[in-house]
């Protein structure tokens, strides 16, 4: 009963979401787009090494539609773990042009096992463990955010 009440929660939100995700971008905002349609996070950006060292290390709680948003300088070869980081994560890695490469599911609070994102790595998203599932997020999804550039396969307005 208790997981009927959470899918309803969750669609009413995906509904919800996919107007706000008409909005045009910003950088505190990453929009996923799919077969399954698409979903808006607010997001803290890491563009910086001491920002992405840190990442999400001793955060003990992450509202649901929210997460961070790693950018580098260019595309490389992504590693992360969860040294420190209390809570689970999907990690959805994507290209220059803002293609989802992988996606690792459920990360675990305080594993030390690195993660491999693969090569040509632009970005990085990480939200809560388990949603990227819950939402249909996988493998040739497209990211919008002004950090894909006017090249991107979903290039902002």
């Amino acid at each position: 009963m208790g997981n009927a009440r959470g899918m309803i929660r969750l669609a009413a939100l995906m509904a919800m979401i996919a107007g706000q995700a008409a909005a045009s971008c910003s950088d505190d905002a990453v929009t996923v787009k799919g077969d399954w349609g698409q979903a808006r996070f607010a997001v803290t950006v890491a563009d910086e090494p001491d920002e992405r060292s840190q990442g999400l290390m001793f955060v003990e709680d992450m509202p649901t539609m929210k997460g961070m948003f790693f950018v580098y300088e260019e595309p490389r070869h992504a590693t992360f773990w969860m040294k420190n980081t209390l809570i689970p994560l999907d990690m959805i890695f994507a290209d220059k042009m803002g293609r989802v490469t992988r996606v690792h599911p459920d990360a675990k609070p305080l594993d030390e096992t690195v993660i491999d994102g693969g090569q040509d790595v632009l970005a990085v998203l990480e939200i809560n463990g388990g949603l990227a599932a819950r939402l249909g997020i996988k493998v040739g999804n497209l990211l919008q955010h002004p950090s894909f550039g006017a090249d991107a396969v979903l290039p902002c307005p």
